[in-house]
C-alpha cells in the first residue's frame, strides 16, 4: 500500500488523501457519512493490482478538516463533489457509498468527462422517491434524528442512526469511544441531509439523469435500509446504461463487511 500525501488543500480545505494499487485504470472512492477512506481498505486490497486507486476523508470526516458551513447541505454536497472532481486525474472509474454514492452520481452529471463508469452502492438519494411511503419513513427517521439533537440526546440520535445503518453491529456493541465518536460527529447527519432528501443539485431535473452516457452500476445488500430498493428502481428506470447486483446476506455496510464480494463485481464490471 502507497499512502498519498496525509492531508491536501482542495477546493480550499484541508483532505485526507490515501492512493494504492498499479492497475492501469484509475478509481476513486467515496465512503459514506460518519465513516471514513479506511472503510474501502478490504476492498481495494482485492484490487490492488487491477485498478490505480485514491479514496479520502469527506469533510468533517476522518482525517481532514471539519465542516463549518452549518445547515447549509446545498454548500456541503457541492464541496464533496469539487473535492472528488479534483481528485481525478483525467478519468476515472467512481466508486460511491451511501452519501458518496450520490456524490459519484453528481459527478457523472456535472463533471462528465472526468467521469468513465459508476458503481453506486445503496445511494441514499431519496429524492428519487420523494411522495412515496418509504419516503415519508425515511424522512421521519431523519426529523426524529434532528429532534433527539436539539433535545440534547446525542447518544439517542448516534444510536438511532447507527442501527438504521449498521444492522449487524449494535450500537451498543460499540465501544465507548466509538459510541462518543459517533455522538461527536452526528451533526453532519442532518446537515447532510438536504442534498440526499430535497436534491439541493437538481440531479432529478427533466432528461438530466437520462443523459447519463457511462455504464452504471448499482449495487445493493440483501438487507438494505427502508426506502433504498426503491431508489435504485427509481434511478434504473432513468439512467440508460444502468443494471443492478445484490450481494446476498449483506447489509448496508456491505462495502466492510463482504469487501470480497463488492471487489469481485467492482471487477466483473469493469472487465478488469
Amino acid at each position: 500500500m502507497d499512502s498519498g500525501s496525509p492531508r491536501q488543500r482542495i477546493a480550499d480545505h484541508l483532505v485526507h488523501v490515501e492512493t494504492m494499487g498499479s492497475g492501469v485504470r484509475r478509481a476513486l472512492f467515496i465512503h459514506c457519512t460518519l465513516g471514513h477512506s479506511g472503510i474501502w481498505t478490504g476492498v481495494e486490497a482485492a484490487l490492488l493490482d487491477r485498478l490505480s486507486m485514491t479514496a479520502f476523508d469527506r469533510p468533517g470526516h476522518g482525517r481532514s478538516g471539519l465542516w463549518t458551513g452549518g445547515d447549509d447541505g446545498k454548500a456541503l454536497h457541492d464541496l464533496n463533489t469539487e473535492i472528488a472532481g479534483r481528485l481525478i486525474e483525467r478519468r476515472a472509474d467512481v466508486i460511491g457509498h451511501s452519501y458518496g454514492a450520490t456524490v459519484a452520481l453528481r459527478l457523472a452529471l456535472d463533471w462528465p468527462d472526468h467521469v468513465r463508469s459508476l458503481t453506486l452502492i445503496e445511494p441514499v438519494f431519496f429524492a428519487a422517491i420523494k411522495g412515496t411511503e418509504e419516503y415519508a419513513q425515511a424522512r421521519g427517521m431523519m426529523e426524529t434524528l434532528r429532534a433527539q439533537i436539539a433535545a440534547g440526546d446525542r447518544i439517542g440520535a448516534a444510536r438511532l442512526f447507527h442501527d438504521v445503518t449498521n444492522p449487524g453491529l449494535p450500537f451498543d456493541r460499540l465501544s465507548p469511544d466509538r459510541q462518543a465518536r459517533r455522538a461527536e460527529m452526528i451533526d453532519i447527519v442532518v446537515q447532510e441531509s438536504p442534498a440526499t432528501f430535497d436534491d439541493t443539485a437538481g440531479m432529478l431535473a427533466p432528461g438530466r439523469l437520462e443523459r447519463i452516457s457511462q455504464p452504471v452500476m448499482l449495487l445493493e445488500s440483501g438487507n438494505p435500509p427502508t426506502g433504498i430498493r426503491a431508489v435504485h428502481e427509481a434511478l434504473a428506470a432513468r439512467i440508460p446504461q444502468a443494471q443492478r447486483v445484490v450481494v446476498a446476506g449483506s447489509d448496508h455496510m456491505v462495502p466492510r463487511t463482504h469487501p470480497t464480494n463488492v471487489a469481485g463485481e467492482i471487477a466483473a464490471f469493469l472487465k478488469v
